[in-house]
């Protein structure tokens, strides 16, 4: 491996030059690779001989473009979900292969990971966009290693991206009670102006806290009304696509409480057949589009229940518009767990964190008490305390 300083005449008659790197990689081939400073040269050989020694180089000739690794890595993702691959096609076509598409895979370096992260935001995509390109890219990267397209993956390398992400988790806003969790009384309330399907599906979100695809997806066959338990074996995607559930942990059995196992029969008389047989289809027996459930079984009770907020617009009377306080059915899940949660005293079960991870279907305790640890009782309250130091004092 050498290093040696070039010098020739351009056609224009100005002189040009380069310092060139000359070496052999591991495989015996031989590269040449010109710079323009000589301290990039020696920055280049240095980590180039290292790299050969350990017989993990990849030079320039022998790796594709970013955009060209984007199509190996979406062709292999044909085992994902649909929306899932739609997602990363997404990612690709608008944000990744615009931006760093023609570079080399081996000029995506950490210092060009940060211009790209960068450049994404400066052109106005939100923080939560520009989150899912990097994982997106990550992913990219990580399936050309395995093709032996690169050696590094820049992504995996930023630690200090992973430091500021969880330096923004510890004060991320946790969820709270009236704000993204409903109150008792405002469920209570607005299953009071449910009436028929409507009511029973959001008594079935409420009180076993499935996800709102798992209960798109939930069939009759997996709800066992004699034993009162309910069973998550699959969910509907955004494509009215049966598919497994989020993750491994998804597949649970929840118990039902015996107005819930009520409910859950009257409206079995009446449910709509198909060839799914959904607890909750559409009025042909098919799945229900999400966009349905929410407009008008979920948020009509919430507005005539008075659990609304203003919009600060006025009708063509000149009265104020008001929208239902909890736009997304991800707020009945959130009240499920309060209700695991919450001691007896204050109307809740007081279940234990695992407990309630395996109820909730979460893939990790971790996730469970990231979310809600706030919600567990302490254990020091006032009356707890005094009567633990009675025993210590007397």
């Amino acid at each position: 491996m050498a290093i040696r300083h070039r010098e020739w005449i351009t056609e224009k008659g100005t002189k040009g030059s380069a310092w060139v790197v000359d070496y052999y990689s591991q495989v015996g081939k031989r590269h040449v690779k010109s710079f323009a400073k000589k301290k990039d040269a020696l920055a280049f050989e240095a980590k180039t001989r290292i790299e050969v020694n350990g017989k993990v180089h990849v030079a320039d000739s022998e790796t594709v473009t970013v955009a060209e690794a984007g199509k190996l890595w979406l062709a292999a993702c044909d085992g994902l979900e649909r929306s899932t691959v739609a997602q990363y096609t997404q990612h690709l076509n608008l944000h990744i292969a615009p931006l760093i598409g023609k570079k080399k895979l081996t000029e995506i370096t950490i210092p060009a990971v940060r211009a790209f992260l960068d450049k994404l935001k400066a052109e106005g995509r939100s923080d939560a966009m520009v989150r899912a390109v990097r994982v997106s890219l990550g992913s990219l990267l990580s399936d050309a290693q395995e093709r032996g397209l690169v050696i590094r993956n820049a992504v995996k390398d930023i630690g200090r991206a992973k430091g500021k992400a969880k330096a923004a988790a510890r004060h991320k806003e946790q969820v709270t009670v009236g704000v993204d969790i409903p109150t008792p009384e405002e469920v209570r309330a607005m299953l009071a102006k449910a009436e028929g399907k409507p009511r029973v599906f959001m008594m079935t979100a409420a009180l076993t806290g499935m996800r709102a695809s798992e209960l798109r997806g939930l069939r009759w066959a997996d709800v066992d009304l004699k034993k009162a338990e309910v069973t998550v074996r699959q969910r509907a995607d955004a494509y009215h696509e049966i598919g497994s559930p989020k993750s491994a942990k998804g597949r649970r059995t929840i118990p039902l409480p015996a107005n819930l196992v009520a409910a859950l029969k009257e409206w079995h008389k009446e449910c709509p057949s198909g060839e799914l047989g959904l607890v909750f289809p559409s009025g042909t027996g098919n799945i229900e589009f999400h966009a349905n459930i929410v407009k008008r079984w979920y948020h009509p009770p919430q507005i005539a229940a008075g659990v609304s907020v203003n919009t600060g617009d006025l009708d063509k009377d000149g009265k104020p518009i008001v929208a239902a306080k909890y736009s997304g059915l991800h707020a009945l899940r959130h009240f499920y767990a309060s209700w695991l949660i919450n001691r007896p005293e204050d109307g809740g079960l007081g279940l234990p964190p695992k407990v309630v991870q395996d109820r909730m279907g979460h893939s990790s305790i971790q996730m469970t008490m990231d979310v809600y640890s706030h919600l567990f009782p302490k254990g020091d309250d006032a009356g707890t305390m005094d009567n633990a130091a009675s025993v210590l004092v007397g």
